[in-house]
């Protein structure tokens, strides 16, 4: 009988493959016979699961924004309980400024697609739609905030979210060329979230 093919797997293993490749060499180091070598695959299964190169790298940028969007939700998850608006807001920041080290291949693969996006109308919409997503995650923790009384009930959350999302992504950059340590953003988006809680009573 023939082995079946699990193609859904196979297109994430090339992705995965097409960001080791923009984290190593950068965005010009993606072709589809490197990609193929990268992931132990052939050329040829490279091509049935992408007919293009262009259709790969939107499949790869879908799989890292999801992977972002996944470890905000997880150190979401993960926060210690009881929950504070303001502990969530800054694991929720963290995440998204992708500033640990663990999170440095993301972080050059993201900003990579961020500067190619500028070219392609393709890549731009799946960065916006991802954007898009990450304000409104915002826009809830700043609302549960000030339901719980914890952040000022003067405080615009979709402003507030703008606002932080430009911030975090900016971090992103500075962190990983070195004008930003992790240390010193994380303490940035920490200042900035206190800033939103609300006076003692």
């Amino acid at each position: 009988m023939p082995k079946q093919v699990d193609y859904e797997e196979r297109r994430r293993r090339i992705a995965d493959s097409v960001c080791s490749l923009i984290a190593r060499s950068g965005m010009e180091s993606v072709s589809l016979r490197d990609v193929a070598a990268d992931a132990g695959v052939s050329m040829g299964s490279v091509q049935r699961c992408f007919r293009t190169k262009d259709e790969m790298l939107l499949f790869a940028l879908e799989h890292v924004s999801a992977r972002v969007g996944a470890r905000a939700q997880d150190r979401l998850a993960r926060s210690p309980e009881p929950r504070s608006a303001v502990t969530l807001l800054e694991r929720t920041l963290s995440a998204m400024a992708l500033a640990e080290p663990e999170d440095r291949t993301d972080a050059q693969v993201w900003l990579a697609f961020v500067a190619h996006a500028a070219m392609s109308e393709p890549l731009a919409a799946v960065l916006r739609e991802t954007y898009t997503k990450l304000h409104d995650l915002l826009v809830w923790l700043i609302g549960y905030g000030q339901d719980t009384g914890e952040f000022r009930a003067d405080a615009d959350p979709e402003q507030e979210a703008r606002t932080l999302l430009a911030l975090t992504d900016g971090l992103t950059a500075h962190v990983l060329v070195g004008h930003h340590t992790p240390e010193s953003a994380h303490g940035l988006l920490s200042r900035y979230a206190g800033g939103l809680a609300a006076p003692p009573r």
